[in-house]
């Protein structure tokens, strides 16, 4: 370009020094999350909308929510079709373990097209007790509340090794009751990074013997479970085709609970959104705050807002 033609076009306003300062200055799209609920043994309302009283306020995500009907035979069960690839990260928060519905296939399908497709999906809580009869589901969350018989438990050993235990090896999975644990890091992953390398936080079950087909799974940290003083995982991951899981025994909200501490812990409510973040195969910017617990210490915050019964 001539240099009077330059000359003239930036006296104008119509050069730009490149796309990269003007893109620069655009925000990054909100993370698109759909909270997929409608029965689980535990509270799944309420924790659904603790979930979005965690994220919403971040300011990060758009969060919307798909409620199945209550069981095959309820209206509506039929034309029920949560359409996950409009969303960047699914939060699977259903649960059939006594005895609930399996989603139905299309759903199965759709769900199944969508993390292997890219998608992320967090398996909230009591969401890996589910489904044990559908292969691609346990494929995804590698490790869940299964029988002795069925597949592979991994613990962590006192040298913070892993150590697998083959199908009929060990014991049921169950856990001892919940109380304040100190969950353990194990390696570096950009979820934890900045974090303690141990942390406190109160009411958590600590899972012995998750069972499952345990491929592609790295634990990212783990807990001493109470009753057998062996450590199990809290955390991992699932890479399943080009998508990601994230799974972790955070959240446990009970029937009757009203505001948990199990969600009020600042160490919780920061890996919840980390956790999302990366799902999102965004970077993990979420800061780490300054009340983030430490190895003797649990940080409860005050109750969250825009709940039932709540303050909005």
């Amino acid at each position: 370009m001539k240099p009077l033609l330059i000359a003239l076009l930036l006296g104008a306003g119509l050069v730009v020094s490149g796309p990269t300062r003007a893109a620069a200055a655009l925000p990054a799209p909100k993370i698109k999350v759909l909270i997929v609920d409608g029965f689980s043994n535990h509270d799944w309302k309420l924790t659904t909308q603790l979930i979005r009283a965690v994220l919403e306020p971040t300011g990060l995500c758009t969060v919307d929510v798909s409620t199945s009907p209550p069981n095959a035979a309820a209206p509506g069960w039929n034309e029920w079709r949560p359409r996950f690839r409009d969303y960047d990260v699914v939060i699977q928060n259903t649960n059939d373990i006594n005895g609930g519905p399996p989603w139905p296939r299309p759903v199965q399908v759709a769900f199944e097209d969508f993390v292997r497709g890219g998608g992320g999906v967090y398996i909230f809580h009591s969401a890996q007790n589910a489904f044990v009869n559908w292969p691609a589901y346990n494929e995804i969350i590698g490790l869940g509340w299964r029988k002795q018989g069925y597949g592979t438990a991994i613990a962590v050993g006192p040298d913070e090794k892993l150590v697998r235990y083959p199908p009929g090896q060990g014991r049921n999975t169950s856990h001892a009751p919940n109380g304040d644990v100190v969950v353990h890091l194990l390696g570096r992953h950009p979820i934890h990074e900045g974090l303690p390398r141990a942390w406190k936080t109160p009411h958590l079950e600590v899972y012995y013997d998750a069972r499952g087909p345990a491929q592609n799974v790295q634990v990212l940290s783990y807990a001493r479970d109470p009753r057998f003083g062996e450590n199990w995982p809290v955390e991992w991951t699932v890479h399943y085709g080009r998508g990601r899981a994230y799974i972790a025994t955070f959240g446990h909200v009970w029937r009757g609970d009203v505001q948990p501490e199990s969600m009020r812990c600042a160490g919780v409510q920061t890996m919840i959104v980390r956790a999302v973040q990366w799902l999102a195969r965004r970077e993990v910017t979420f800061p780490v705050p300054a009340d983030f617990p430490g190895p003797d210490r649990k940080s409860i915050r005050a109750e969250l807002t825009g709940l039932d019964g709540a303050v909005p």
